[in-house]
């Protein structure tokens, strides 16, 4: 049997009856006729070749089984006009199609989360592509347009094409596990700490290639994951600074010491939001910009941005 192609009219129509109960409701709702309406069912209906309601017997219409099985594919294909009509619109308002964000590594993961649960509610047309990086990464991957907005960490080297505003910090402290040399010391005394392995947040970035942050051992692995680094120091392989927020837990049960290293007994890591100078400012990027911005003010941890001494 050779079926006809619905109108999107038609198709709403038959929602509407759904919804509203009735051809009366449905009428009221559109601000049609009850005939226009009727007439657009039963035109529906012939096009089709199926029932789509009971009418037999009963003063409401009620969805036959026919109409049961379309009425999930009729709301989508309704859902994803309304997408499409509400991206156009908000195109032509000056939102942007996609928002590209890259996020420090020592960003607060539960803030992000907060930010983009919030976000995809404000700005539900905006695709998010979200990227985690380190140090010069997420400068590099602003200068090459693959993120329109980066929160990184402190300048590395200074980028004439971007933009830099400083947000908010969080504090770095350094630590062991209890089982490590430094940590069982009473008294770490000036340069010991060098003696010792220090496990560092490498970089991937070839903007930043072979410059270091807060490096005070001659011996160090460089490692690109923080939660790789995260465990291996649990497990007394060397020392090294972490996001108090990250570590604080394990500090409270006995599985990571802080330590008192005179030469660097902490810090605070300063993030700053970066984006290229000769892209505009969209309504996404700047709600983006505030929000994790006034997230990060409330992190217990943050910090004004300052080196500890």
């Amino acid at each position: 049997m050779d079926v006809g192609q619905p109108t999107l009219d038609q198709l709403r129509l038959f929602l509407a009856v759904v919804d509203e109960g009735s051809f009366n409701g449905a009428a009221r709702k559109l601000g049609r006729a009850i005939s226009a309406v009727s007439y657009g069912i039963t035109t529906l209906e012939a096009q089709l070749g199926v029932t789509l309601f009971e009418r037999e017997g009963s003063r409401k219409p009620v969805l036959s089984d026919a109409g049961k099985a379309m009425l999930a594919q009729a709301r989508a294909v309704s859902d994803d006009v309304d997408a499409l009509v509400a991206g156009v619109r908000s195109f032509n308002q000056g939102l942007e199609s996609e928002l590209g964000l890259a996020l420090d590594v020592m960003f607060p993961t539960h803030l992000v989360a907060e930010v983009l649960r919030e976000f995809q509610q404000v700005f539900p047309t905006v695709q998010l592509r979200l990227h985690v990086e380190a140090l010069g990464a997420i400068a590099a991957l602003v200068v090459e347009g693959e993120a329109e907005l980066g929160i990184g960490g402190p300048e590395l080297v200074a980028l004439p094409e971007l933009e830099r505003v400083a947000i908010g910090s969080v504090e770095l402290i350094p630590v062991a596990a209890p089982s490590h040399a430094l940590a069982r010391m009473e008294t770490i005394p000036p340069g010991e700490a060098r003696k010792h392995r220090q496990l560092v947040l490498t970089d991937r970035s070839r903007l930043t290639d072979g410059r270091d942050f807060s490096v005070v051992a001659a011996s160090t692995w460089r490692l690109g994951d923080l939660g790789a680094r995260h465990a291996l120091m649990r497990e007394g392989i060397g020392w090294g600074n972490m996001p108090r927020h990250l570590v604080d837990a394990d500090i409270a049960s006995g599985r990571l010491v802080r330590l008192a290293i005179p030469e660097a007994p902490g810090m605070a890591y300063t993030f700053h939001a970066l984006w290229r100078r000769d892209c505009p400012v969209g309504p996404a990027r700047a709600w983006m910009l505030d929000a994790l911005r006034a997230r990060l003010a409330r992190c217990p941890d943050a910090e004004p941005p300052r080196q500890w001494g």
